[in-house]
Order: structure tokens, then sequence, then C-alpha cells
């Protein structure tokens, strides 16, 4: 099977790769290049290809054999080991596109935004980024999938091109995320945490908020405090709304107190609240871990209407297993704690049926000031995916769900350890 003499990185991206025995080993997610001022033309050396698992290996230029047919054929062992971008590398998709140059032309020099990256294989068998497909004119921040820039577009070669190794002051990072779209929030922050700060903050100026905050609760801490910094403090308030409590808190304490105040400033009393509750239990206890936001239903509300509140796609399947039955007020802290229903248990039960006849009043909540080896044997003890969390009245201020003690008893650093580290 013959390859294409040019590729373009665009289309590259997503194409599904191949082993000589036409095994899936994954697909392509972005090309990695090195610039090198004794070269005419910057070098491609390998792919970056996401694995099952969603993992992102390195695959060496010298180990593809063909690019066509909408696929990328390669030959021996892949290594299995995380992709880790070394310092003189570049990624086209991340980094590249998007990026403002100049263009050298006879009828004058102009500005252009990079659209697309040519690649060729040249006849010492290296591939090459040969052209570069622009739009001229500077990039106008993020655009939305379904809007177009503005201003000519045309192909020019590599040679025609200057400042394509150079970030740009305020580069858009609307492509990067077209390529993204799909990842889910702790996928997309292995990304976004591969990235050079700079560039990391160009991504996360132009994920929505709703976006953002799922991303940061999967980043390693100084990864959030960092991005946080960047946004305006306005923003970054908003951003902390749409966090779960939980997680806000935890990033709040890693701030200043000076810092922390004038976030919640910012905030809407009712969302500061909560956090400022959470602020005062020590981290490895209950109050530390729980969420003040779990689905609470009062009794009288029928199990057809339970099951639709936790079929809400927002909320995480720990949340989701299990109803708290209060008495009114049903915000935190609510009305006296009556019991749990366990999602299983609706699903067997008649839809018409109040969730208050078919409670579970055996399990004894626990304090906020319980520990954390407490919280962890009870919820190991009974089976749990989640476990009340009441006041001295008997009130409930929250819960504990079993995702929220994983990342208590897992090592400080597990987010940033979740694979081996680095290449050969």
């Amino acid at each position: 099977m013959s390859t294409p003499s040019r590729v373009f990185v665009g289309r590259l991206t997503s194409l599904s790769v191949f082993d000589p025995l036409g095994d899936q080993v994954g697909r392509v997610r972005d090309v990695v290049v090195t610039f090198g001022a004794s070269r005419r033309r910057p070098r491609a050396i390998g792919l970056v290809v996401e694995v099952p698992g969603r993992r992102r290996v390195f695959v060496p230029m010298t180990r593809v054999t063909s690019v066509d047919g909408g696929q990328v054929i390669t030959t021996g062992l892949v290594n299995m080991r995380r992709f880790e971008q070394r310092t003189n590398e570049v990624l086209v998709m991340a980094e590249l596109l998007d990026r403002q140059v100049t263009v050298r032309d006879p009828e004058g020099d102009y500005t252009a935004t990079v659209e697309d990256i040519a690649i060729e294989r040249e006849r010492t068998r290296d591939w090459v980024i040969s052209k570069v497909f622009v739009r001229q004119g500077p990039a106008r921040g993020h655009l939305g999938p379904f809007r177009r820039r503005r201003g000519a577009t045309v192909l020019v070669p590599i040679e025609d091109v200057t400042g394509i190794h150079r970030s740009s002051p305020a580069q858009s990072a609307a492509r990067l995320l077209e390529n993204y779209d799909d990842l889910k929030p702790a996928d997309l922050a292995e990304v976004i945490h591969d990235l050079q700060p700079k560039r990391r903050a160009e991504v996360a100026a132009a994920l929505d908020d709703e976006r953002l905050a799922d991303v940061l609760e999967e980043l390693p801490e100084d990864d959030q405090v960092q991005i946080l910094a960047t946004l305006e403090r306005e923003r970054a308030a908003d951003v902390l709304e749409a966090m779960e409590p939980d997680d806000a808190t935890d990033l709040l304490k890693e701030l200043t107190p000076e810092q922390r105040e004038e976030l919640l400033g910012h905030m809407e009393p009712d969302e500061a609240a909560p956090l400022r509750r959470l602020l005062t239990y020590d981290e490895n206890t209950a109050g530390g871990m729980m969420t003040t936001e779990p689905v609470i239903l009062a009794p009288d509300a029928t199990i057809a209407h339970a099951l639709a509140v936790v079929r809400k796609a927002e909320l995480s399947p720990a949340l989701a297993s299990t109803v708290f039955v209060c008495r009114p007020p049903l915000e935190t802290p609510t009305g006296r704690f009556l019991g749990i229903v366990h999602i299983q248990r609706l699903l067997r039960e008649p839809p018409h049926n109040p969730i208050g006849g078919i409670l579970d009043k055996e399990l004894e909540p626990l304090r906020p000031h319980s520990p954390l080896g407490q919280v962890t044997r009870v919820l190991a003890t009974y089976n749990l995916t989640g476990v009340p969390i009441v006041d001295d009245d008997g009130r409930l201020v929250g819960a504990v769900t079993v995702d929220d003690v994983l990342d208590h008893i897992l090592p400080e650093d597990w987010r940033e350890e979740r694979h081996e580290v680095t290449r050969d």
C-alpha cells in the first residue's frame, strides 16, 4: 500500500492505527515535531496515539509504513508507556494550530493564523513539515464549532513562514478543543496537564465554566491553583460555583487566606455559604470530604420522581446511586434526616408509590467530625457508595461518597502517576 507524499495533520488526527496483523492499536491524536537550526524544515518524529484506556503513547514515524485509505499502518511493537512531551518537542494540534505567524510574500509580508500543517516523507525517509495552511489575519479568539474565521486562506511553503516555532502572545485554543471534544473530563485533564503553562491557560480560557469546572476536579492541585490564578476573579468565582462543593473546598484550601476570601466574596452568597462551612472541617474528616449537594428528596416524593432525578447526566454514578430522604427544607442543612433509598430498591418498586415507604432506616449516619477511618469502615462494612452526614440536631449536612474516600486514601500525587511516566 502506497503512502501519499503529503498528509495534512488535521486529516491525520483521529485516523485509526493498525499493526501489521491488522489489529487496531488506537487512533492518532497529535503529531510530534522538532525544530532545529541546522535543518531547513522542522522534522515530524512521531505520532501521539490514543490506545484503549485513553492512554496516549508515542509511535515513532520510523514505525509508520503507510498512511492511506483512512488508516495508519505501523510495523513492530508499540511502546505502551505513557507519552510525555520533551523540552525540544512541539505538538502540532495542541501548540501550532491557531498560532500567529508571518508569511513572506512578494507583494508584502502579512500576518496569518495557522489552520493546518502538511507533513511529507523526504527521500531520506524522514517526515518533515513542508507546507502550512494559513488564514490571513490574526485569530479572533475562541470560536464555536459552527463559526468560521474571516480572511483568505492559502497554502504556503514552510520556508516562507516565520514565527511558527515561537509561541504567540495570545493564541486561540479552538482547534485543540475541537480535536479533543469527545474526551471525558478526566482524559481532557491529562491532555491539559501535559501542556506548557501558557498553553494550559489559553485552553482554560477557551473552555466554558461547566467544562472547566469538571476538568479542574480531575487535575493535580498544583495545576488547579495555577489555572485559577490565570482567570479573572469574577470568572474564577463562577468556575468554583460550578465545581462540586467538596472539590471547590479542597481547591480553596490550597490558596492563601486572602485569595480564598477574595474569591468567596465574588461568589453568590448562597453558593459561598456551603463552602465556608466545609472550610471549617479538617480534610481527613467526614465534613472535610463530604459534598453538600447529594440527592435529597422529601418522603412524599414518588419513586418515578426519584428515578427521574437520579437520571440527570450531571450527577456522578456515586451520587446517583443513593437518595437521601429528609423533612423540608431540602437544602443542607435540611430538616430531620429520615433515611436513604438505594437506586436498586427504586427499580423494584411501583413508580407511583412514595419513597417514604421504602426507607432504609438501619444505617446510622455519621457526624461531620467522624475520622476518615470510620467513614471508610462504614462504607466497606455495609457495601455502600455513600453515607449520610448529620449534625447534632439530626439534620443532613452532606454525604460522603466512595470516590471522595478514594481520593483521600490514595497517594497525594496519584493523579500525576496514573500511568508510567516516560518513554524510551
